[in-house]
């Protein structure tokens, strides 16, 4: 992780492609691009990878998330069960659509805990959005039957975990739907853009008419075609279509890089007394982005943290980031918004105020997330695992 670590040629050849003709739009201008449809080139290509029926690429995972809300008919009045532990994106989709995000406590997967969202639900449950984070996979088995049991549709987030899987079942295409980021951080890149996917013909329908202004897509050319619902424009253009396609073709290799650097790591701390692991509930599956483990307590996650970014290695400590963990999400908890929002939604945020998360900061505050890189060879790996091994070893009055 990051794809863009690992650009060159191929990409530079399919975004030459569109240069050459000169159409960045995906829709339209037939005769002109001269037979390239880098956009339409990509869903397909992420339905044959993914095993997948349908793909709609878009500007973002963002859009795509909330492009699959609206598609699964999320809208104002209904409540979206998510983790505290996501990006920020997360909330902002489900709140675009008019909805309320309920925010629920994470297990030592890091992923929604089943039990959580069981007590979660209300009369006005709507959606059960699981976000499958850093790489690793909530427990879908027990997330599909909690959603059967009270005729729910699963909206995976699976932004930070393409290519991952949940017993050979690529996440995203296990719920109702599910979403895809290519930014530029992401496992491949676009630069910019998404995917919403699905098995549903009637979902995707809605959401290659939502994303591009409602438009059916059924006319000669766009202005013959209908407009059976309201949308907005979350169209991704050719350029990042075409970055994506070369990178997606990198997929599997890029995948195994991770797992192959990611093994390593994790061996060369596996003895160490006091670090456990993130539990995985399919370990075969996971795209191994992040390798991630715990501490015992809050003070040695502290302090272990500094000490592994003093040794020149990377590592995250989420208790404190601002962008992906509910304790820093002071905008949302106050219901900071540069547009009105309407009275379920604010009272829904208000409650973030009052409730109690102790078993979700009790996880995150002992949780530290070393990135692994696509640009390192393995002897370079196996230099940082021997520091990172050192670099722990060495905090061993405090790892108890």
């Amino acid at each position: 992780m990051p794809g863009f670590e690992l650009f060159g040629d191929d990409e530079r050849k399919e975004v030459n492609e569109v240069l050459e003709s000169g159409i960045l739009m995906r829709y339209g201008f037939d005769a002109a691009r001269k037979g390239r449809w880098k956009a339409k080139e990509l869903e397909a290509a992420i339905c044959k990878e993914l095993k997948v029926n349908h793909a709609q690429v878009v500007s973002s995972g963002t859009a795509a998330l909330t492009t699959a809300l609206a598609s699964l008919g999320i809208g104002a009045g209904d409540e979206v069960i998510m983790p505290v532990f996501t990006f920020v994106a997360s909330f902002e989709a489900v709140l675009s659509v008019g909805a309320s995000p309920v925010l629920t406590d994470v297990d030592e997967t890091l992923t929604l805990d089943p039990q959580a969202v069981e007590e979660a639900i209300t009369p006005n449950t709507r959606c059960i959005m699981p976000v499958h984070m850093c790489g690793g996979m909530a427990d879908m088995d027990a997330l599909k039957s909690i959603a059967s049991k009270y005729n729910l549709p699963i909206l995976e987030d699976a932004c930070q975990a393409i290519g991952a899987s949940f017993k050979g079942n690529y996440l995203g295409t296990i719920g109702n739907a599910g979403a895809l980021s290519f930014d530029f951080v992401k496992t491949i890149t676009c630069g910019e853009g998404g995917a919403v996917i699905t098995n549903n013909k009637s979902i995707a329908d809605s959401c290659d008419a939502f994303s591009d202004h409602g438009h059916d897509h059924l006319g000669k050319d766009r202005g013959a075609d209908l407009h059976p619902f309201l949308g907005y424009n979350f169209r991704i253009s050719e350029l990042h279509a075409a970055v994506g396609l070369a990178q997606l073709r990198k997929l599997k290799t890029f995948v195994t890089m991770q797992r192959e650097r990611k093994a390593i790591l994790k061996e060369s701390i596996g003895n160490i007394r006091g670090i456990s692991f993130r539990k995985l509930p399919d370990p075969a599956g996971d795209n191994a982005a992040f390798l991630t483990f715990f501490l015992p307590n809050e003070k040695a996650a502290r302090e272990t943290t500094k000490a592994i970014q003093a040794a020149g290695l990377s590592a995250f400590y989420w208790f404190d980031n601002n962008w992906h963990y509910i304790r820093k999400w002071n905008h949302l908890k106050a219901g900071q918004s540069l547009y009105g929002l309407h009275a379920d939604q604010l009272s829904q945020l208000q409650k973030l105020n009052e409730r109690n998360f102790t078993q979700s900061d009790s996880i995150l505050s002992r949780t530290i997330s070393m990135p692994v890189s696509l640009s390192w060879s393995i002897d370079n790996t196996r230099e940082k695992a021997q520091k990172l091994s050192e670099t722990l070893s060495s905090m061993a009055g405090v790892l108890v």
